[in-house]
C-alpha cells in the first residue's frame, strides 16, 4: 500500500489524537458567530424583524412581518430598482410547513443623487413588509405556542462608500392572542406602498426618449408635480432631468433613454409619487410598451465562449435553444474539458498526481489493478465535481451568492486542508506510517479494496483543485450557472473528466502505461521529495488563512500544526516513553486548541485599508460607475488569496513596470475586488460578467461596454487593452 492511498487515515488519526480537545474548541467557538435575534445592529444600520398579527395566527389568513432598517444619518439602502448603482435588500425566509412568504411590499423610494449618478432607495427609517400566508390546513406542532419565523437578510448600505451587511433574525409570533405593538409602523409602510392604477397606461419609444402616459390617477393630484420611478432597472438615464405635463386627467412625461440600456421590457411597471409635506402617496401602473426598442449597447470584444455566457446571463436563465445554443454548449464543454486537463498542472494538484504515479509504477505488471484504480479514481473526480456543481447551483437557486471555489472562503476548510497536507507531508518524509494508527483489520480491509482508496484520492484532488480556475474554464463555468441543471452539470462533469483523463489513459491504454518509469530505488527518494511540495502547499494555505483571519489566525494555525506534528511523532516512539510523551503531547495540543483555536475562524475586525497614494484601491459596489461617470477608465482585478492563477498574474503581469506605466499614462483607476472571504456583492458582480470564479480582469471605458480579459494575463495583452482606451 502507498502512503497516499491511505491518506484517509488522517481523519481517524486526527479524531484519535485530538478527541479530548474537540469538545473544548467547540465550546469556545460556539459563541463566536452572531446568534440569531430579532435585532441586528451595525455602525450604520439597526435592523429589526417585526410582526403585525392583531388576531394571532389564524389558518386561512395572513399575518405581516417585516424588516425595519434604521439608517444612521447620510447612509441609505436600496429599492427593488437600485438606480445607477447599488443592490436591493434581499430576504430569505425559513418558515414552518404550511406558511409561505410573499414578496416585499416595497414602500415608495426617494431619489438619492451622488455626483453625476442617481439611486433609488431609503434614508432614515424604513420598514419592508412581507405577508405570510397561513394555509387553511396549517397545524402547529403539538404543545407549540408560537410560530417561529427565521430570516436571513442582506443589504448594501452606502454613503459615499458602500458596505455589504447581513444578519440572521428569529421571531416568535404567538399562535393565539394579539401582536400589534408595531401597528403604526406597518400602517405607515403599507400606506407608502404604491396603489395600483386602472387605466390604459403606455410607454412609447421615440428614438432616445420614452414618452410615458399614465392614466387612472385620482383627481386630487391632477396638475401636481410627481416623482417617477421605473421598476425595470437599466432602462432610463436615472440622473437625467425629464419633462412632465398633464393632458386632461393623464400624466405624461418624456424621459431620456439610457445609452447603456440592458433591458427591453414589453410591459414596464412604473411608480409615481406625490409628496405633500410629510405625506407620501405612491401609485403604480403596468404600462404597455409601444414601438421597437433600439439596439442594445455594443458588446465588448470577448472570446466566443464568454460571449455566449454573457448572452445566457442577459437572458435571465433562459434555456438556450436552436443551433446557436447548441454551439455555445459544445464550446463550453470543450473549454471545460481542456480546463480540467490543465488543472493537473496547478502547483497544489501536481504533487498529489505525482504520488499516484508511485503507486502505479509499484504494481507495473498488474494491468487489471491499474484499470480498476483508474476507473475508481475517475469516478471519485467526477462524483466530486458533480456534487460541488450541484451544491453551488442549488445554493445559488436558493438566493445564495456563491461562485466556484467557495469552499476555500471558509477559514475552517482552509485550516482542515492545511492539517491534511501537513500529515501527508510528514508521512511522505518518513516520520510515521499510517498503518500504526489503525487496527490491522482495517489495514487488511483497505488492502482488499484498493478501488476505495483510488476513489478517495479523486475526491481529495478535487477538493484542492477546485479553487483554481484554469484557462478556458472561466467562461464555461459562467455559462453553466445560467444553463438548465442537466446541461450545467454536464459542464461540471466535463471539467472532472478532463482532470481525470491523464490517469485514466495511463490505466486503460497499455501504450501510455509503458511510458511510465519502472519501479526501483528512485521511488523512495521521489516519495521523500514529494513531501516538500506538500509543505509548500501548507505554507500557501497558512498565507490564505492570514488574509481571512489575520496574523493571529495564521499564527494559531501554525502553532496547532506544530503541536499536531509533535503528537504524530510521539506515536512513533516505543515502550513507556511512547505512553508518557504521547499523553503529554495530546494534552498540550488540547490546551493549545482551546486557547488559540478560535482565532482561526475569527474574522478580521475590519477590511485592510489602502494607504494614501497606493496604486490599487479597494473595489466597492457602485464605485466603478461613479469613476466612469467622471470620464476616467477603470481596471478591476477580481482576485482571491487562494487563487493560484491570480497570484501568478499579479507577480508576472500586474506588477510589470511597463504595464503600470501605461495605466498611469492613461489615468486608469485600479480597483481590486478581494474575494478571499465570501462577499455577496463581489459574487454578484462576477456573475454579471458571465463568470463564476476568479480570476476575472475587466477594463471599463466611458461610453463603452466592459472588456473582459483572459484568465491568464500576458504583458502584451494588457498593454494592447490599455492602448485601446
Amino acid at each position: 500500500m502507498t502512503a497516499f492511498q491511505r491518506f484517509f487515515r488522517l481523519l481517524l488519526a486526527i479524531i484519535f489524537i485530538a478527541g479530548s480537545a474537540l469538545s473544548t474548541v467547540a465550546k469556545a467557538q460556539i459563541v463566536s458567530p452572531t446568534k440569531a435575534a430579532a435585532v441586528v445592529s451595525t455602525e450604520r444600520v439597526r435592523a429589526e424583524l417585526m410582526a403585525q398579527a392583531p388576531d394571532g395566527v389564524v389558518p386561512g389568513q395572513s399575518v405581516w412581518v417585516g424588516l425595519q432598517l434604521a439608517h444612521q444619518p447620510h447612509w441609505h439602502t436600496y429599492w427593488k430598482n437600485a438606480g445607477d448603482s447599488g443592490l436591493p435588500t434581499q430576504l430569505q425566509w425559513t418558515l414552518p410547513p404550511g406558511v409561505t412568504a410573499g414578496d416585499i411590499a416595497w414602500p415608495v423610494p426617494q431619489k438619492i443623487s451622488i455626483g453625476t449618478l442617481a439611486n433609488y432607495g431609503y434614508e432614515g427609517t424604513v420598514l419592508l413588509p412581507v405577508p405570510l400566508t397561513i394555509a387553511p390546513d396549517f397545524k402547529p406542532p403539538l404543545f407549540a405556542s408560537n410560530l417561529e419565523v427565521k430570516l436571513k437578510a442582506s443589504w448594501l448600505v452606502c454613503r459615499t462608500e458602500c458596505i455589504p451587511e447581513d444578519g440572521e433574525f428569529v421571531l416568535k409570533i404567538p399562535l393565539k392572542g394579539s401582536t400589534a405593538l408595531n401597528r403604526a409602523a406597518f400602517e405607515s409602510a403599507l400606506a407608502a406602498h404604491p396603489k395600483p392604477l386602472v387605466g390604459d397606461s403606455r410607454v412609447e419609444i421615440a428614438g432616445d426618449t420614452l414618452k410615458v402616459s399614465v392614466a387612472g390617477l385620482p383627481a386630487a393630484i391632477r396638475g401636481k408635480t410627481l416623482a417617477f420611478f421605473p421598476e425595470t432597472p437599466e432602462v432610463i438615464e436615472t440622473a437625467a432631468p425629464f419633462t412632465q405635463a398633464w393632458q386632461g386627467n393623464v400624466w405624461t412625461a418624456q424621459v431620456p433613454l439610457s445609452s447603456q440600456r440592458s433591458n427591453s421590457p414589453a410591459v414596464m411597471p412604473v411608480v409615481l409619487e406625490y409628496r405633500s409635506g410629510d405625506t407620501v402617496t405612491g401609485y403604480r401602473a403596468e404600462a404597455r410598451v409601444l414601438g421597437t426598442w433600439p439596439k442594445l449597447a455594443a458588446a465588448a470584444t470577448v472570446s466566443p465562449a464568454l460571449d455566449a455566457a454573457l448572452k445566457a446571463n442577459a437572458g435571465a436563465g433562459a434555456n438556450p435553444t436552436g443551433p446557436a445554443g447548441s454551439l455555445s454548449l459544445v464550446a463550453a464543454l470543450l473549454g471545460a474539458l481542456l480546463g480540467g486537463l490543465l488543472l493537473n498542472l496547478m502547483p497544489c494538484v501536481f504533487p498529489v498526481l505525482a504520488i499516484k504515479v508511485i503507486g502505479f509504477t509499484r504494481h507495473a505488471g498488474d494491468r487489471r489493478a491499474h484499470s480498476i484504480s483508474a476507473l475508481a479514481y475517475t469516478a471519485g473526480v467526477l462524483a466530486s465535481f458533480l456534487a460541488l456543481g450541484a451544491l453551488m447551483l442549488g445554493l445559488r437557486a436558493a438566493g445564495e451568492q456563491l461562485g466556484w471555489g467557495f469552499q476555500l472562503q471558509s477559514p475552517a476548510v482552509v485550516a482542515a486542508l492545511a492539517a491534511l497536507f501537513t500529515v501527508i507531508g510528514l508521512n511522505l518524509a518518513g516520520l510515521f506510517e499510517f498503518g500504526r494508527f489503525v487496527p490491522h483489520r482495517v489495514v487488511a480491509l483497505e488492502a482488499r479494496n484498493p478501488a476505495a482508496n483510488a476513489f478517495l484520492s479523486g475526491v481529495l484532488v478535487v477538493a484542492i483543485a477546485s479553487p483554481c480556475t484554469a484557462p478556458f474554464m472561466g467562461a464555461s463555468l459562467g455559462l453553466a450557472v445560467g444553463l438548465p441543471p442537466a446541461q450545467a452539470l454536464a459542464v461540471f462533469g466535463a471539467i472532472g473528466f478532463g482532470m481525470a483523463l491523464p490517469y485514466l489513459a495511463a490505466g486503460l491504454v497499455p501504450a501510455v502505461a509503458r511510458l511510465l518509469p519502472r519501479p526501483g530505488a528512485w521511488m523512495a527518494t521521489f516519495r521523500h521529495l514529494m513531501a516538500f511540495p506538500m509543505f509548500a502547499t501548507v505554507a500557501w494555505l497558512v498565507w490564505v488563512l492570514g488574509q481571512q483571519s489575520g496574523i493571529d489566525g495564521a499564527g494559531a494555525l501554525l502553532a496547532l500544526l506544530v503541536a499536531l506534528s509533535a503528537v504524530l511523532w510521539a506515536f512513533t516512539l516505543a515502550g513507556r516513553s511512547r505512553i508518557v510523551i504521547a499523553t503529554l503531547s495530546i494534552a498540550g495540543f488540547a490546551l493549545l486548541a482551546a486557547a488559540i483555536g478560535p482565532n482561526i475562524t475569527k474574522p478580521l475586525e475590519s477590511a485592510p485599508t489602502v494607504a494614501a497614494g497606493a496604486r490599487w484601491q479597494p473595489w466597492e459596489p457602485g464605485r466603478v460607475d461613479q469613476i466612469v461617470a467622471r470620464g476616467q477608465p477603470v481596471f478591476v482585478d477580481f482576485t482571491a488569496a487562494w487563487c493560484v492563477t491570480c497570484q501568478y498574474n499579479r507577480k508576472t503581469t500586474l506588477t510589470n513596470a511597463a504595464v503600470l506605466a501605461d495605466l498611469a499614462a492613461k489615468n486608469v483607476v485600479l480597483l481590486r475586488a478581494d474575494w478571499t472571504r465570501r462577499d455577496p456583492a463581489i459574487s454578484a458582480a462576477i456573475g454579471q460578467l458571465g463568470r463564476s470564479g476568479v480570476p476575472v480582469y475587466v477594463m471599463y471605458k466611458p461610453g463603452s461596454a466592459p472588456q473582459v480579459l483572459p484568465e491568464v494575463l500576458s504583458v502584451d495583452e494588457v498593454r494592447a487593452a490599455i492602448a485601446r482606451l
